[in-house]
């Protein structure tokens, strides 16, 4: 009986069926497309943009300096080996002289009989010549004792040698790992902030390049190059402004020394930034500064947080020409003062190297160092 039932009809015809699973599927749709409108990220604005670049490029400064003691810990490590493997050399052609001469003197023993020499001696029959070949055996006694000890100081020499020229090379080792990390450190920022500016339309872009001119003091755009110690930005050199204010109101140096950094820095004005660079092309912001004292008979060390303690301390109101003046609290940028509140500085890649004022960055501290 229950196999002549008749199926019970929906409620809803066919048509309507169908128009309700066409709904049922339109609002999920659109259910969906708000929630991943909802999660999708906003379209950053060239201000913030802006503001990541520049953080970006801090922090490769940052790694750059770092990069830059390291690299002169490397060298000065790499120095020393060399050193120590020369005198190691030396030492071990001294050490082979010394051991032919202990063999010549074995081989005369052996063709001599190999006897004592009182015993040999005692064997003449004729009294001078006793007397003249104990003599010589004597000094040939302190020959050979000489030539012992000689053998045992070199001996000592070399396994000290041996032993300074191992934790010479580990730490050499340890430099180059550094110098590697730092790098990777510097060229991973560069690259992030190269990809940021690529995002941007031309409006924004040229948005970018306004607000950044306003912040260096210089119409020059602003790229992402520098990529290596050596090698090119990637941009073309622009001269920066001769007659920004550092021009236009010159200051005189307190004396020889300073006026010469001064005369150097000036001279290196549109070159390009890159850093781990210390000229005469390119330079970063440490080995311009670095650079400029050096063409004034100054040497100073490689890092800004280096070059901070390298001369006497003074305060933004004591400031002169000549002096270095730092940037950030970790003091990863340094400019040096030309007086009238502007100073010649190494910017960031992209920027060549120009005059801008000192306030466009966190003041950090300055140095006297002529």
């Amino acid at each position: 009986m229950a196999a002549h039932r008749k199926s019970r009809r929906s409620p809803l015809g066919g048509q309507a069926v169908r128009t309700a699973a066409t709904l049922a599927l339109a609002s999920a749709a659109t259910a969906t497309l708000f929630e991943g409108s909802g999660h999708a990220d906003p379209r950053p604005t060239t201000a913030q943009v802006k503001a990541k670049v520049d953080r970006l490029y801090e922090e490769a400064e940052v790694a750059t300096e770092r990069y830059n003691g390291a690299k002169e810990k490397a060298d000065e490590a790499r120095t020393a080996f060399d050193r120590l493997r020369d005198e190691a050399a030396r030492r071990t052609q001294r050490l082979n002289t010394a051991r032919d001469g202990l063999g010549a003197m074995a081989t005369a023993q052996y063709r001599s009989g190999g006897l004592d020499p009182a015993v040999q001696l005692a064997l003449t029959s004729d009294p001078d010549e006793y007397l003249e070949r104990a003599a010589l055996a004597e000094k040939a006694g302190d020959r050979q004792a000489v030539a012992i000890g000689a053998v045992r100081r070199e001996l000592a020499a070399l396994r000290q040698l041996r032993g300074e020229s191992a934790e010479r090379l580990t730490a050499l080792r340890g430099h180059e790992d550094e110098l590697r990390r730092q790098k990777a450190a510097v060229v991973g920022k560069l690259t992030e902030a190269r990809t940021l500016l690529a995002r941007l339309t031309a409006e924004e872009r040229a948005r970018y390049e306004a607000a950044t001119a306003g912040r260096d003091g210089s119409g020059t755009s602003a790229g992402t190059g520098g990529s290596g110690s050596t090698g090119s930005t990637g941009t073309t050199p622009v001269r920066a402004d001769r007659s920004s204010g550092g021009d236009r109101a010159p200051v005189t140096a307190p004396n020889a020394r300073a006026a010469a950094a001064i005369a150097f820095a000036r001279a290196q004005l549109g070159k390009p930034y890159v850093w781990g660079a210390t000229g005469p092309s390119a330079y970063d912001c440490s080995g311009l500064t670095q650079a400029s004292w050096r063409a004034a008979g100054v040497s100073l060390p490689r890092t800004t947080y280096t070059q901070i303690n390298a001369g006497q301390r003074v305060s933004r109101s004591q400031l002169a020409p000549g002096d270095l003046v730092f940037f950030y609290s970790g003091i990863s940028h340094v400019g040096l003062y030309i007086g009238g509140g502007q100073m010649i500085h190494a910017p960031r890649p992209g920027a060549p190297i120009r005059i801008a004022p000192i306030d466009e960055m966190p003041f950090a501290g300055a140095t006297r160092v002529g």
